[in-house]
């Protein structure tokens, strides 16, 4: 497994992602439908980011696996079944440092679905769908959108040219269970 550091796009040995707590551990699912991607308002009722933009998160529970956890956190927040998807597709794991520079590590995916109407439950008071270059004109965001929507790549990552003979990849780390 290859982990992206969100700050500076570096790549992390898999072994740093496994130092970080299992409870700074989350998943992170970005629902596309067609051409276009959904954000959802979290509730004033949470008692963080209420009021921003985000995709679908959860914490990782004790024994699930992240798909697992994917498809527990798209039933609750979107209102997803298993039969609404088209595809459940891993993107990168980010490590990002919070407010007071803890690690989090971050499992990413990307939820193809048939559906255009979602069900959210009370996390999120709202949901807009539009189109993944257009995610940016969403001000009031959560910091680390960007970073997910860049790890599941749906808005071109801001890294660096490669050096010539140097693979992308390589700079960017793999999805898991691919090698960079």
């Amino acid at each position: 497994m290859s982990v992206v550091d969100a700050a500076s796009a570096g790549r992390f040995p898999s072994r740093a992602a496994h130092d970080i707590p299992a409870d700074r551990t989350v998943i992170a699912a970005v629902i596309q439908w067609q051409d276009k991607i959904a954000l959802f308002r979290r509730s004033g009722n949470l008692g963080h980011d209420s009021g921003l933009w985000h995709c679908i998160t959860g914490f990782m529970e004790a024994g699930a696996t992240p798909e697992q956890q994917t498809l527990e956190e798209l039933f609750e927040e979107a209102g997803l079944q298993t039969k609404d998807l088209l595809g459940l597709l891993p993107g990168l794991d980010l490590v990002v440092a919070d407010g007071l520079g803890n690690p989090w590590l971050i499992h990413t995916f990307t939820a193809l679905t048939s559906r255009r109407r979602l069900k959210i439950n009370w996390e999120n008071d709202a949901y807009r769908w539009t189109a993944p270059h257009k995610a940016k004109r969403f001000a009031n965001r959560v910091d680390w959108l960007d970073n997910v929507l860049d790890a599941t790549g749906h808005v071109p990552r801001t890294v660096p040219a490669p050096e010539p003979g140097v693979s992308p990849g390589w700079i960017l780390g793999a999805a898991p269970g691919q090698e960079a």
